[in-house]
């Protein structure tokens, strides 16, 4: 019983450190997104418009 609810406690911490982390990302590039506003620059959402949605690399491994 005692490891599961440490399980549960490490659980809820790595949940509210992701929730964190996702809320600094979100600050940061709304703030970096009002800079460029006041300094003229297009909005660009973070990606450049020359790459497209595909992934550089296939997400799994080719069998040998």
């Amino acid at each position: 019983m005692f490891a599961y609810e440490l399980h549960q406690i490490r659980s809820a911490e790595l949940i509210r450190e992701a929730q964190n982390h996702r809320l600094v990302r979100e600050a940061l590039r709304l703030r970096r997104n009002a800079r460029k506003a006041a300094a003229g620059e297009p909005d660009t959402d973070g990606r450049s418009t020359s790459h497209s949605d595909r992934p550089r690399r296939p997400r799994f491994a080719r069998a040998a």
